[in-house]
């Protein structure tokens, strides 16, 4: 089964973005040294995962001297409301007041409405001839 793109950066690319979000605009060792506290990583790798954003419009770049200076082209929101909307039509049928009710604690619409697969819900007793 081929794999499709998702518009939302995995997580260590969004570390990184996360952290120019924070900066504004930084070079690859800003962003690492920023990275450090809660996870470390190789420089390279933190350059990677620049490039990649790069690559795919997330960020821009400009060069400084001998180094590029990044900076985010989206916001935090714009990501924000693609993982939400990513995450109705998922696991939601595309309906967000299913996904509205669900974080708000009420029973989804369509969660209402189907019965519950066999197995879940009330224990079942077992079967004599499996003892």
């Amino acid at each position: 089964m081929p794999r499709t793109a998702r518009a939302i950066p995995p997580p260590l690319e969004l570390r990184c973005l996360n952290a120019l979000w924070r900066l504004g605009e930084a070079n690859v060792q800003a962003v690492r040294e920023w990275l450090a506290p809660q996870k470390p990583l190789a420089y390279t790798t933190v350059m990677t995962m620049l490039d990649r954003l790069t690559r795919k419009r997330i960020l821009a770049r400009r060069k400084v001297g001998r180094s590029f200076v990044y900076s985010p082209l989206v916001s935090r929101d714009e990501i924000r409301l693609v993982a939400v909307r990513e995450l109705a039509d998922e696991l939601f049928e595309g309906r967000m007041e299913d996904l509205l009710a669900f974080l708000g604690g009420g029973a989804p619409h369509a969660a209402a409405t189907q019965p519950a697969p066999a197995g879940e819900g009330e224990p079942q007793p077992l079967d004599a001839a499996l003892l």
